[in-house]
């Protein structure tokens, strides 16, 4: 091959490798798995509704309906159609009008997912790079499209029995 010929392929490459970087705009979509409950009509609500940037992080393209991420490396990411939570003892916030489990087990990996709303919605945030609490302020709107079905309890809320009294299980 004679030197203007390979200097034409070189440059031939060049510029495609260049135009895919272009088109492509140099964003690597962040790979996801779908929720179970991915395909439900109320998922796609929350989807469009999603912010641009959530606690001033860049959204970012999601492979998996149902999803989103923000951040470069991700440091949110959001499944909506995941299982809906039973009662649990974790401890849950209710954060501008929307209800959350906090589970801190992965600290500092926290995972917040909506009680009381059909499907549910799960955030994984990494409390390294991101206020958690901004995060779910940031995202209450769009979550808040999944109408409410319950709330929270805390002790406050239960019927406790009284010296002598004694109360039934609840069927």
């Amino acid at each position: 091959m004679t030197p203007r010929i390979r200097f034409l392929h070189t440059g031939l490459a060049l510029t495609l490798v260049a135009g895919t970087v272009l088109l492509t705009g140099c964003t690597v979509v962040v790979p996801l798995e779908p929720a179970a409950d991915a395909v439900n009509p109320t998922c796609a609500d929350l989807i469009v509704r999603l912010p641009t940037s959530v606690a001033s992080l860049p959204e970012r393209e999601t492979n998996a309906q149902a999803t989103g991420a923000w951040g470069t490396p991700s440091a949110v990411l959001l499944h909506c159609g995941v299982a809906v939570p039973p009662p649990t003892t974790l401890p849950c916030l209710t954060v501008n009008g929307i209800d959350w489990i906090e589970d801190d087990s992965d600290a500092p990996l926290y995972r917040y997912t909506t009680y009381g709303r059909d499907p549910a919605t799960e955030l994984v945030i990494d409390s390294d790079k991101v206020s958690g609490s901004t995060v779910l302020v940031d995202l209450a709107q769009a979550v808040g499209n999944i109408p409410a079905t319950g709330q929270c309890l805390g002790a406050a809320d239960l019927l406790l029995p009284t010296d002598g009294e004694t109360v039934a299980p609840a069927p």
